[in-house]
């Protein structure tokens, strides 16, 4: 489970074995934990976490898209699209 990123009390991750699901990112604070859709960011699913918090992530998503592509790519061998 590589981490690709941590702010505060969240962490940014993906498994090592979904390279074959467009890119995505899971994101774990406690025990919520949702994931995201990189290339348009959407929401996959969520499980604990608040609406508000849901957008507080949304938004860190998106300033860190780049980032969370890059970690995406550079982990399963692809290049950014």
């Amino acid at each position: 489970m590589p981490t690709i990123l941590r702010i505060g009390a969240y962490r940014f991750y993906f498994y090592s074995h979904e390279g074959s699901e467009p890119p995505h990112i899971h994101i774990d604070r406690d025990n919520n934990s949702a994931k995201f859709w990189l290339k348009s960011i959407q929401l996959a699913r969520s499980n604990g976490f608040s609406p508000t918090e849901l957008m507080t992530l949304t938004k860190l998503v998106n300033e860190h898209k780049k980032t969370l592509l890059e970690g995406w790519y550079g982990y399963f061998g692809s290049s950014i699209r």
